[in-house]
């Protein structure tokens, strides 16, 4: 508990959280409402596409997670930058409780946020919008795709945790966790047959495929909730190599 209370002051102490909070919930609720009323427009046009509940949350899971990922590198990598870890080491020697807890903390602080903003993001959606065949959460589809933004977030931020323990740089971390799914993964399942085969063995492409509604490219060798497994195993193994890494280097 004590590790959990400092733990807690730190997250509600200092400036980032709070901005890169606010971040999350302006890009997720006004990215919605922008989203919905462009939609709208169009919506009996020749080129209308019809909104989903995948994309009624898309903000939150798209900018919002990767705000809330850079949120959780900097937790770790700031206190190294100005030696704090030292201190914190001193105070609790047990180093895997110390990161662990902190993963926990941020996890579900992550997991809440993005859960109240699906959920405000998807009614703001359905009011400006209107109702769509996509929007009725009549389906476990519909269920999961709202639903699995949380769980997604909460994976992730234990995966930049554990980057920022194993890199220990903020702008290296922070580079690999946009530009690995923004960029690496994107680029790998573009290219045709190729793409197909290997993006079902890419990590953020099987979360995507979870919490995304419809069919998702490529020749899948597990459903949507294996996805989740492969990616929570993925997660595992980040985060438990950083614990090793944590336990043998000088803080």
């Amino acid at each position: 508990m004590g590790v959990l209370a400092a733990e807690r002051i730190k997250l509600t102490s200092t400036r980032s959280p709070w901005w890169c909070s606010a971040i999350v919930v302006a890009l997720g609720l006004g990215l919605s409402a922008l989203i919905a009323g462009v939609s709208r427009s169009t919506k009996t046009g020749e080129h209308s596409q019809l909104l989903d509940v995948s994309s009624s949350v898309t903000s939150v899971s798209g900018f919002g997670v990767l705000v809330l990922m850079i949120m959780a590198t900097l937790s770790v990598t700031s206190e190294y930058r100005f030696g704090i870890i030292r201190t914190t080491f001193l105070a609790t020697p047990q180093r895997t409780k110390v990161i662990t807890v902190k993963a926990a903390l941020l996890g579900g602080y992550a997991l809440v946020l993005t859960a109240v903003l699906c959920v405000a993001a998807y009614l703001i959606t359905r009011a400006v919008y209107g109702s769509a065949p996509g929007l009725q959460l009549s389906t476990s589809e519909e269920w999961r795709a709202l639903l699995g933004v949380p769980i997604y977030a909460l994976l992730c931020v234990f995966l930049a945790v554990g980057v920022g323990v194993l890199l220990r740089q903020s702008a290296a971390a922070i580079s690999l966790l946009i530009l690995w799914p923004l960029v690496l993964e994107s680029l790998l399942s573009a290219f045709g047959t190729f793409g197909r085969n290997v993006g079902p063995f890419l990590p953020f492409h099987n979360v995507q495929r979870f919490y995304t509604m419809g069919d998702v490219s490529g020749n899948w060798h597990w459903g949507p909730w294996g996805s989740l497994i492969y990616f929570a195993a993925f997660v595992a193994v980040v985060f438990a190599a950083a614990l090793f890494t944590l336990n043998k280097r000088d803080a």
